[in-house]
């Protein structure tokens, strides 16, 4: 099984989910905030806090976003963890003991 080492796989600046459904989907769809608020059924302040990448894109958002946008739900979870692996590596880390080595 070939192994993907931690250098080939790190992003550089992903973007965060919200801003891909900002710029991909609301702007050239000319949706609103508050249209697509009411067409996910959550409130307006949710959706512009995803918009604006003040909160995650959950599992439960992600479906949603899923069916009202016709992609899938892995896409928009996938999106947030990239974005979120990216956010920790760029912050200090703590001392952890290795338990096993990388092959090399």
């Amino acid at each position: 099984m070939a192994t993907i080492t931690e250098k080939t796989s790190r992003m550089h600046n992903p973007a965060h989910p919200g801003e891909i459904l900002r710029e991909m989907y609301l702007k050239p769809l000319g949706i609103t905030v508050t249209q697509a608020a009411k067409a996910l059924d959550v409130s307006r302040k949710h959706v512009s806090a995803i918009v604006n990448g003040r909160s995650p894109v959950t599992s439960d958002m992600a479906l949603r976003l899923a069916s009202a946008f016709a992609t899938e739900p892995e896409l928009w979870v996938n999106m947030q963890a990239q974005y979120d692996l990216w956010t920790v590596r760029r912050q200090a880390r703590p001392k952890v003991k290795v338990l096993v080595k990388k092959a090399a």
